[in-house]
């Protein structure tokens, strides 16, 4: 089937997912995510929403390190590899060099909570292969966007994925 002009166009200005900003991609997972729970494909809207909690915890990754380390881009990234998976990357990445006192603090210990809720009904749906059921998945979706506002918020005051206007 060929490309009318205005689906050609959409696909030549759209910036390649690869080229986009961990908010970009954000926003991107989200949008997709909403738009399977809409139309009842609750389990891999629980897959969609892990993994636009794993880019939020990517950017507050990137702009902590980059705001408390004097460490390149480059090895960050080998950083967010090694720490393998969203728990990883709260417990061993984020939390350590966010809160002055890790173990005494509340919003931290609320995250990593959170990445262990969300990590535990996506792996029962990629590892274990469960089918969710819409109920399921609008208690991830919640779960997720909760953590998204916590996580991104911290070094982006006001965000709410929810909000076109603050999600830039």
């Amino acid at each position: 089937m060929a490309k009318t002009e205005d689906e050609a166009h959409r696909t030549t200005s759209k910036k390649p997912y690869n080229e986009r900003s961990d908010l970009e991609k954000l926003r991107s997972q989200w949008n997709k995510l909403s738009g399977l729970h809409l139309r009842d494909e609750p389990s891999a809207a629980i897959v969609r929403c892990a993994t636009a909690a794993e880019i939020a915890a990517n950017y507050a990754i990137r702009t902590e390190w980059a705001r408390q380390t004097q460490f390149d881009a480059a090895i960050v990234d080998q950083f967010l590899r090694w720490a393998n998976g969203l728990h990883g990357k709260v417990t061993r990445l984020f939390v350590p060099i966010y809160f002055a006192h890790p173990a005494k603090s509340k919003v931290g210990k609320d995250l990593v909570k959170s990445a262990e809720k969300i990590n535990a009904v996506r792996n029962a749906v990629v590892h274990q292969g469960e089918f969710s059921n819409a109920k399921e998945a609008e208690a991830a979706i919640v779960e997720a966007k909760t953590f998204i506002n916590l996580i991104v918020g911290l070094s982006n005051p006001g965000f709410d994925i929810a909000d076109k206007a603050t999600s830039k």
